[in-house]
């Protein structure tokens, strides 16, 4: 198993805005700078699924495997010989709210997607956090 994570404390944002953005998948390209676009049908629910399409390479299937409302949800995606799931979790602790990434990814060819693809991901993990959370203050402005 390989496993990468990133956590942040923000102040200034609200944990109900965070949740609004992440369950608005069509609009992930706002705050995912490497996105052409993410488009999901359907409500926001364990086992409805997306498609994510990074610049410059096909679209991928991403499926919603756990939701804690408001709190955490984790996707999947499944490459040939491996799985990767990507969890996102918002805490509220004394110092703000902190925000959290883990990628893990599983499978007899793990090696070859955390290569193509995870540690890509984890790179851009930090970027990505910073923006959203810019997004999140500007709905209060």
């Amino acid at each position: 198993m390989w496993e990468r994570t990133y956590s942040k404390i923000f102040t200034g944002i609200k944990k109900e805005d965070i949740w609004t953005i992440w369950i608005d998948v069509n609009n992930w390209s706002k705050w995912h700078g490497d996105l052409e676009y993410c488009k999901l049908d359907g409500a926001f629910e364990v086992g409805n699924y997306f498609m994510l399409k990074p610049n410059g390479t096909k679209p991928v299937k991403i499926v919603l495997t756990e939701i804690n409302e408001g709190t955490s949800f984790t996707d999947c995606t499944t490459f040939p010989g491996a799985k990767m799931y990507d969890t996102h979790t918002i805490e509220e602790t004394p110092e703000g709210l902190k925000l959290s990434n883990a990628l893990v990814v599983k499978g007899p060819l793990k090696w070859l997607w955390v290569k193509l693809v995870a540690q890509n991901i984890a790179d851009t993990v930090p970027d990505e956090m910073e923006a959203l959370v810019k997004l999140a203050r500007g709905l209060n402005d």
